[in-house]
C-alpha cells in the first residue's frame, strides 16, 4: 500500500507539467453541447481524442457510449472501469464558450461534468508520461443518458452487455475535491403537473388556478410524516407556472425525489404522494398527473472494504479531507451488480448548474493524481477481496 502513496507527490508534479493538454482537452470537449439525449457529437469529439491519444481500442457503441480501451498485460482479461458521464444538465443545445485563467476555467458544465470527461480523454497522456503499464484492461468510457430523465440508461446498457469479467470502477465528478462516494440512497423522482382547460366554462369565481392547485399537493406533500430511521427525506427542487402577473395561471408544476436509505420507504412515500395527487386531481376538477422521471435502489460497500479504505489513505496523504455522501452517479448501478466501485471528486469549484460554473485548476493535479494512485492499487488487488 505504501508505495501506492509514496509516488503522489512525485505523480502531482508531473501531471502539471502536462496541464496544457488536460486543459485543452477539457474546454475542447466542454464547448460540444451535450444535453442528455443529445449527446452524439460530444461522444464523437471524444472518440477522436482517445484516437489521437493511441489507446488501443475506441469506439462508440450501440447506445451512443464512447469507450477507449488501455488493454493490459494480463491474459485474465479482467478490466477496471474510469467512468465520467457525457451528458450536462444544460438544455441548450448551443455550443458553449469557456473562458481559461491562470487559475480557473468557466463556462457552463465544466463542474458538471464536462471538466471528468476532458481529464478522462487525458488519462492515456497521463499514464504515458508517468510511465504506468497495467496487468489489467483500463476501459474509459463515458455513458450517455446518464440525467434526470436520462435515469442512468447509458451505463445499465454497457454493463448488460459487457462481456468481460469487470474488477472494480472510478466513477468521476468533476467537483468536490475529497468526494468519497461508496454508496446510494434508493431514490425516485418525479413531476407532478396541472393543467386547466382555458376553453372551459368556469364561473368567474370558480375558476381553479394551476398554482393554487400545485401549491395544495406541496401542502399535502409536507404533512407527510417521515421517519428518522430510515432516514427519510422528500425534496421539492423545482416549481414553474403561469405566463402573466394578472391572469389565472392555465399549468403549472413541480419536481421532486424522494430518498432514503430504504428502498420500501421510497416505494411506500411514491404511492402516499400518487394517492394525494388523485385526491386533490378530484377535488378540483382539473388534469393533474404524477410522472415517474428516474428512480435508484439503495446499495453499499462496507465502510471498511480495501478500495474505500485506499481512496482514503491516498486523499490524507494528499491532504485532503475525505467527505462520503449517498451518490446519484453510475456508482450505484455498478454496486447493484456486486462490482466494488468509488466516486472520486477532481477539483473545487462554483456555481455548479449556472452559466457561470467555475473550476479551478491547481487542485485538479491532485483530484487526477488520485486517480492514478487507486487504479494502481486496484490493479495489484485490493478490490478482489
Amino acid at each position: 500500500m505504501e508505495r501506492y502513496l509514496d509516488v503522489l507527490p512525485s505523480f502531482v508534479d508531473q501531471i502539471r507539467k502536462i496541464r496544457e493538454i488536460i486543459i485543452s482537452n477539457i474546454v475542447l470537449i466542454g464547448q460540444v453541447s451535450a444535453p442528455t439525449f443529445y449527446e452524439q457529437r460530444r461522444a464523437e469529439c471524444l472518440v477522436e481524442r482517445l484516437a489521437d491519444f493511441q489507446v488501443d481500442e475506441c469506439s462508440i457503441d450501440d447506445f451512443g457510449n464512447p469507450i477507449g480501451v488501455i488493454r493490459g498485460a494480463s491474459t485474465e482479461e479482467h478490466s477496471i472501469f474510469v467512468v465520467a458521464h457525457l451528458d450536462t444538465f444544460s438544455e441548450v443545445q448551443a455550443d458553449p464558450h469557456y473562458e481559461v485563467t491562470d487559475k480557473t476555467i468557466t463556462g457552463v458544465g465544466v463542474s458538471d461534468n464536462s471538466a471528468a470527461v476532458g481529464v478522462l480523454a487525458s488519462l492515456p497522456e497521463i499514464f504515458r508520461r508517468l510511465g504506468l503499464t497495467f496487468e489489467s484492461d483500463i476501459v474509459l468510457v463515458a455513458p450517455n443518458h446518464s440525467l434526470a430523465r436520462g435515469n442512468l440508461r447509458g451505463i445499465r446498457r454497457l454493463l448488460q452487455t459487457w462481456p468481460k469479467p469487470i474488477r472494480g470502477a472510478i466513477c468521476l465528478e468533476s467537483v468536490e475535491l475529497g468526494r468519497l462516494n461508496y454508496y446510494s440512497d434508493g431514490m425516485i423522482r418525479g413531476e407532478i403537473s396541472c393543467s386547466i382547460a382555458s376553453e372551459r366554462q368556469w364561473g368567474r369565481h370558480h375558476q381553479p388556478n394551476a398554482i393554487i392547485v400545485i401549491n395544495e399537493v406541496i401542502n399535502a406533500i409536507l404533512g407527510l410524516r417521515l421517519p428518522q430511521k430510515p432516514r427519510t427525506q422528500i425534496v421539492i427542487g423545482k416549481i414553474a407556472g403561469g405566463f402573466n402577473h394578472g391572469n389565472i395561471a392555465y399549468d403549472a408544476n413541480i419536481g421532486f425525489e424522494i430518498r432514503s436509505d430504504a428502498d420500501a420507504m421510497v416505494k411506500a412515500l411514491y404511492s402516499d404522494i400518487r394517492d394525494i395527487v388523485d385526491d386533490i386531481n378530484k377535488a378540483f376538477a382539473v388534469d393533474l398527473k404524477l410522472n415517474r422521471i428516474s428512480n435508484l435502489n439503495a446499495t453499499r460497500m462496507p465502510y471498511n472494504h480495501s478500495l474505500v479504505k485506499c481512496a482514503a489513505r491516498i486523499l490524507n496523504r494528499l491532504g485532503v479531507e475525505a467527505v462520503s455522501e449517498p451518490s446519484e452517479t453510475a456508482l450505484s448501478i455498478f454496486l447493484q451488480r456486486k462490482i466494488p466501485a468509488v466516486t472520486l471528486g477532481l477539483t473545487r469549484g462554483n456555481n455548479y448548474h449556472q452559466d457561470g460554473a467555475k473550476i479551478e485548476i491547481e487542485p485538479m493535479f491532485k483530484g487526477i493524481s488520485q486517480i492514478a494512485s487507486l487504479i494502481m492499487a486496484m490493479d495489484n488487488g485490493v478490490c478482489d477481496e
